[in-house]
């Protein structure tokens, strides 16, 4: 049985989600605090395949909570839960690494679509489904886009969703200059006067999986004024 984490302070809003999402077939844990969450999900136990994660949490908040989670390397999928529907809390999140938002309130039907598309992912990446064909080679480096990898010299670097689609957007208009507008209201889908410098720290870490030299790029090159170039086959 597919099992949820869901991290939420209310709990009128927790016991909802929780009837109605095990009604959906769901073996679902409800903790209360940020702390909670990291202590469950860094504890060793057994991971959850989704943490549906409020961000206005006492003490630690869910974008700490999720960035925690990737220092340490944990890529559990990751869905937030907002009040706030902002742009900025949007971009702040994704930012922090989360995979996928939905802003309160919500229906049951679009909640349990999005967590469906989150296991999909996870059982490409784990070989549990045939995956599509959707990776792109070159320079001796590979992109999966659908399993979020990008392979180099031996090794592996997991990618978020959100950096996979930033990555597999950029690549799709290779040799073309793509603002950071653009990337804003086509990658995630956000249409508001937002702050376009959150995608130079998703360049910056893509960069570190991409580049033999970050500080010196190859294939995602800085277009002054604009935005970001991708090249696979640099002269």
């Amino acid at each position: 049985m597919t099992s949820l984490l869901v991290v939420e302070d209310e709990k009128h809003l927790a016991d909802g989600l929780r009837f109605n999402l095990e009604a959906e077939g769901y073996r679902v844990e409800v903790v209360e605090t940020g702390e909670q969450a990291l202590e469950r999900l860094l504890g060793g136990g057994t991971d959850p395949d989704v943490v549906v994660l409020d961000v206005m949490l006492p003490g630690r908040d869910g974008f700490e909570v999720v960035a925690a989670l990737r220092e340490a390397g944990r890529y559990i999928p990751v869905l937030i839960l907002t009040a706030r529907g902002h742009s900025e809390d949007v971009v702040r999140g994704f930012a922090a690494g989360a995979d996928d938002y939905l802003a309160k309130p919500f229906e049951l039907t679009v909640l349990t679509a999005r967590i469906e598309a989150l296991l999909r992912r996870g059982r490409w990446r784990h070989g549990e489904e045939a995956e599509p064909a959707d990776r792109v080679v070159f320079a001796g480096r590979e992109i999966d886009f659908q399993g979020q990898e990008i392979r180099r010299e031996g090794r592996v670097f997991p990618l978020t969703l959100m950096e996979a689609n930033l990555l597999r957007f950029l690549v799709q208009r290779r040799g073309q200059p793509v603002s950071r507008r653009e990337i804003l209201q086509q990658v995630w889908e956000l249409h508001e006067d937002t702050d376009t410098r959150a995608i130079d720290n998703f360049i910056v870490r893509l960069r570190r999986h991409l580049e033999e030299d970050p500080a010196h790029p190859r294939h995602l090159l800085t277009v002054r004024g604009v935005g970001y170039r991708f090249v696979a086959d640099p002269k």
